[in-house]
């Protein structure tokens, strides 16, 4: 099964055509998800009650937590079935592609269990206090307690299916739930009064619906899909084991690294009460609307990488990272410039409480100077992942959390109580930025390298054949 169209995609077209076909659905795809993420935030703050918007805040670390299992799978699988695309082997494709899938789901279910056996523990970590315990606990009895597992399964199959080129039915299924999001959280938030459940109850449907669409797709085209969901295909073969895990553990640990950060951002922004944790949830969140921006970008052009590593076409990867990396922090610096200049009116768009708002003004102007930076974070990231060089992205992970980010938000707070919260990543990034980029540029020069050592050899041993050839 050969798809000569999608060759075509990732080994002829030019890169500009080539990166716009699989990054603009994805990012699209990532606009919509932000803005339903968004929509849970706006429509909670329209019951203008600063106890629903906490809960929605002290609730996003279990939701990141649930990135540390796409990565896992999602990512793990994507890089080894795009490198073995490369090497036209389709045997690896549909033996990732079903291991990923079905892990993820088993692992939604361990996810579920283990929240609803341990709930008070884990609310006690988010930062969660008695004001909005009860409401925190009923957002993720419908996100976690039931939703642990489509909300997993979603995101890994869209990985999947984009790898293969699909990059438009990938964003349509994640968008068809996130717009799906949108209509439901008013219904159930406003016209029912749930408050934050509702938002909660209104996530789980959606991607529910996200993940029947994946499925129905796998099934109507059987047969000229490279993604694999049959049961027999998913048995653990430790080759393909170690070739996910290998970029899936790193993977799942740098997002691991990114929910103990927000824990610990929550619980810093707790000690000033519930208009300061709500407000910083609402800054993040318009926040994430670049980020998750660039964060489309790069993962659209993880399927180019991947493929032309695996078939050892390093110039083209490296003019994919180039030319994605001069658009992307393009953008961020545009975007970085309106936010700062317009961080309140943003805010009031979300909220009418004047004090929130105020908050949420220097929040915002400080969290927005790391655009830029992030966006060279991100391109690092996806790059070596898409090489299969897990371990370097998770050394990058580490340096980001444990090393400059985490220890700046005590520094920052210690000097700066609340407000300096907001300027750690920004902190962060800014090293981080020129780190990816000089072992990028370093990861690169040594592939050009040995394909040209490779090239010689190759020409010297078809020398010395046709010498001897004369000869005879």
């Amino acid at each position: 099964m050969e798809d000569a169209g999608k060759t075509v995609l990732f080994e002829k077209t030019p890169i500009p055509k080539a990166v716009v076909t699989l990054a603009l659905p994805t990012v699209l795809s990532s606009l919509v998800m932000v803005l339903y993420s968004l929509a849970d935030t706006w429509f909670v703050g329209m019951v203008n009650d600063p106890v629903q918007n906490a809960a929605v805040t002290l609730a996003s670390p279990v939701l990141l937590a649930f990135n540390a299992v796409n990565n896992l799978f999602g990512v793990g699988s994507s890089s080894m079935m795009g490198r073995a695309l490369g090497r036209k082997d389709l045997d690896t494709v549909k033996r990732c592609s079903a291991f990923g899938i079905w892990a993820s789901v088993l692992s939604g279910l361990l996810f579920s269990l283990a929240f609803t056996a341990f709930k008070m523990p884990f609310l006690n970590i988010l930062g969660a206090v008695p004001e909005n315990l009860a409401a925190t606990s009923d957002y993720l009895h419908w996100t976690v307690t039931f939703g642990a597992a489509p909300s997993i399964l979603n995101v890994v199959m869209a990985y999947l299916v984009r790898t293969e080129g699909a990059s438009m039915h990938a964003s349509i299924g994640t968008m068809s739930g996130c717009l799906l999001n949108i209509v439901l959280d008013p219904v159930f938030v406003l016209y029912f009064g749930m408050g934050a459940a509702g938002a909660g109850l209104a996530t789980f449907v959606s991607n529910c619906v996200a993940c029947l669409y994946f499925l129905l797709l796998l099934f109507i085209k059987r047969g000229t899909t490279y993604v694999c969901i049959r049961p027999r295909m998913a048995k653990p073969k430790k080759e393909i084991v170690a070739g996910i895990c290998a970029v899936g553990i790193p993977a799942s640990i740098q997002n691991l690294l990114n929910v103990t950060g927000m824990t610990i951002l929550n619980n810093f922004t707790s000690a000033f009460g519930s208009d300061a944790v709500a407000a910083m949830g609402i800054a993040y969140k318009i926040n994430m609307v670049p980020m998750q921006v660039s964060f489309g970008l790069t993962q659209g052009i993880m399927p180019l990488i991947s493929y032309n590593f695996g078939s050892r076409n390093y110039a083209r990867a490296k003019k994919t990272v180039l030319f994605t990396g001069k658009v992307a922090v393009g953008f961020l610096i545009c975007i970085a410039a309106a936010f700062y200049v317009f961080a309140g009116e943003l805010m009031g768009l979300f909220i009418g409480n004047a004090a929130i708002i105020a908050y949420g003004r220097s929040f915002l102007s400080g969290m927005c100077l790391s655009l830029p930076f992030l966006c060279m974070d991100f391109l690092g990231v996806i790059t070596y992942q898409a090489c299969g060089k897990g371990m370097l992205s998770l050394v990058f992970a580490f340096l980001r959390k444990i090393v400059l980010e985490i220890p700046a938000l005590f520094l920052l707070n210690a000097l700066f109580p609340l407000y300096g919260l907001a300027y750690a990543q920004f902190a962060a990034e800014v090293i981080l930025a020129f780190a990816a980029a000089a072992v990028l540029a370093n990861m690169f020069r040594r592939m050009e390298s040995e394909s040209s050592a490779q090239g010689a050899k190759k020409l010297l041993r078809k020398n010395f054949s046709d010498r001897n050839a004369g000869r005879s």
